[in-house]
């Protein structure tokens, strides 16, 4: 006889795991190996000629390692976060000699070169653009010395994307649903957050009148998922992001339509970690990923609803379910080391 999820997840631990030293030595260790690593590389490059055809570090003199462009830049994000957590990490000095041997002014006005060049519009977006204000705010909000010099040197490309936001979501009639890159849901909750942080009212608002805009009305959602490639919740992802939006009895009135039964446990895929048959596989093993953002999702809705919530326990066990499915495997192998740190930490912080 089979058990509900709700049943064979009452059986795990309730136990919250949380980032200790140790991780962030390992997640840092792990970022550092990977972050000037310049091959093996996937460009996402548009040719207007010949001229076009350079590497990796000459197309992006910062951002030129991690295997693709929006790893490294979170990469940079994942370092200085954990730095600003544990100013004594025994990779510290490794870090601050990084970034600012690669954050300079030159580097910025290369970087930025690209960017404005009329082929490379969509370059990106939105999840690239996404991380580069989570790393704006994160030096903003740093304790560390050199962290505004950092942030006025890149200040250009901040002012970049922040505007190509402001340009991009008027025009987008629809949100993306999908559980990759291109998932809407995932970049406007970043963006959120660096758009309050950095009292940017003019963007904020336009976050949040296009999060209403486009989901406002969901309801009964069916969760078809994991897609075979996912990396992101596309159900979860867009609760996140009204969690964020919404003042706290209008999220719950929300999150109840657009989830009506998940205090019966249901749908079932939600509360149960996707399996990843071969690791070596970057697509396959994107729900690794999958796993992590999940376990993010879940610890935040969690802690948006009411104690006595049905839901609060639920939610809470699924996430160390899945947390613990994928922390064991953030370095097996290169198509998921350059990235998984990074989603490890976002649910280890939730």
């Amino acid at each position: 006889m089979s058990t509900s999820p709700s049943t064979s997840l009452s059986q795990q631990s309730l136990a919250q795991q949380s980032l200790t030293p140790e991780m962030a030595s390992r997640f840092a260790s792990l970022a550092l190996n990977h972050l000037t690593r310049e091959y093996p590389n996937k460009l996402t490059h548009a040719l207007a000629g010949p001229e076009d055809v350079q590497s990796p570090r000459a197309l992006h003199p910062i951002f030129y390692g991690s295997y693709d462009w929006h790893s490294c830049v979170h990469g940079y994000w994942l370092l200085l976060r954990l730095l600003d957590k544990f100013p004594q990490l025994p990779e510290a000095e490794a870090i601050i000699s990084v970034v600012d041997q690669h954050f300079t002014a030159e580097n910025v006005a290369g970087e930025m070169h690209y960017l404005q060049q009329k082929q490379h519009g969509g370059f990106e977006r939105p999840y690239g653009w996404a991380w580069f204000l989570a790393l704006a705010q994160q030096l903003e909000n740093m304790h560390l010395p050199q962290a505004k010099k950092w942030a006025q040197t890149l200040s250009p490309m901040t002012k970049f994307f922040v505007d190509s936001f402001g340009e991009f979501l008027p025009k987008a009639t629809y949100p993306l649903r999908v559980g990759t890159h291109f998932n809407t849901s995932f970049a406007l909750a970043l963006t959120l957050d660096y758009a309050r942080s950095a009292k940017n009212s003019p963007l904020a608002s336009l976050i949040e009148e296009t999060a209403r805009r486009w989901h406002w009305d969901d309801a009964h959602c069916q969760a078809w998922e994991p897609g075979g490639d996912e990396f992101l919740s596309p159900s979860l992802m867009e609760a996140e992001l009204m969690r964020r939006v919404l003042p706290s009895a209008e999220f719950v009135e929300w999150f109840g339509r657009f989830l009506p039964y998940l205090a019966e446990g249901k749908p079932e895929t939600l509360f149960t970690p996707a399996t990843v048959t071969d690791r070596t596989d970057g697509k396959i093993g994107h729900l690794d990923g999958l796993n992590l953002s999940r376990a993010w999702c879940q610890r935040s809705l969690a802690a948006a609803l009411p104690a006595d919530d049905a839901r609060v326990k639920l939610l809470r066990l699924a996430a160390e379910k899945h947390l613990h499915s994928a922390l064991d495997h953030l370095d097996s192998d290169y198509a998921g080391e350059h990235w998984l740190a990074t989603f490890a930490l976002l649910a280890l912080e939730a």
